[in-house]
């Protein structure tokens, strides 16, 4: 008879494996290129997936409907063009294109309901702000409510240089 004590025991079961996906808000601000280097890096380290959210703002509301909806075109374009760009920087640092999701609203709302949308996201990546007003507007939304958030957010300085990332990716 065996002695159950004696057993060695199987080792604990072993999560399915699954791809981790960093979540970039797209928009001009140089910070922003800090957040998409280091999401794409850490993607490229980890064997993840980098995701893009490009939001088009609501154009100010004009008297005649013919101008607000060339504004509204031109903001879609806009976009649509900085995705591009945003999307083949991704690709040549990490090798994989990224997932992209572009959406109409306020940058703060789209971003929530893509993540309650969106359950393989994995990790929302940011970059602080470089001026003295703090972090910036989305980064200080989000810690504000950090019960509305499923995932966690890696909030990078917005003032490293390129080795500076990869050395911390």
């Amino acid at each position: 008879m065996t002695d159950p004590s004696s057993a060695s025991p199987s080792p604990p079961p072993q999560p399915p494996a699954r791809t981790r996906i960093f979540l970039v808000v797209a928009d001009e601000t140089a910070e922003m290129r800090v957040a998409l280097r280091y999401a794409a890096l850490r993607a490229f380290y980890t064997g993840g997936k980098v995701a893009l959210l490009g939001v088009i703002e609501p154009p100010e509301v004009q008297q005649f409907a013919a101008i607000e909806e060339r504004m509204a075109e031109e903001a879609r374009e806009a976009a649509e063009t900085l995705i591009s760009r945003l999307a083949t920087e991704v690709t040549e640092i990490c090798g994989t294109v990224p997932i992209v999701h572009l959406r109409e609203g306020t940058t703060r709302e789209e971003l929530t309901k893509l993540l309650d949308e969106e359950p393989g996201i994995s990790i929302l990546v940011l970059a602080a702000g470089t001026e003295q007003e703090g972090p910036g507007p989305l980064i200080t939304a989000l810690i504000s409510r950090p019960e509305k958030l499923r995932v966690p957010i890696t909030i990078v300085p917005g003032n490293l240089t390129n080795e500076q990332i990869a050395a911390l990716a």
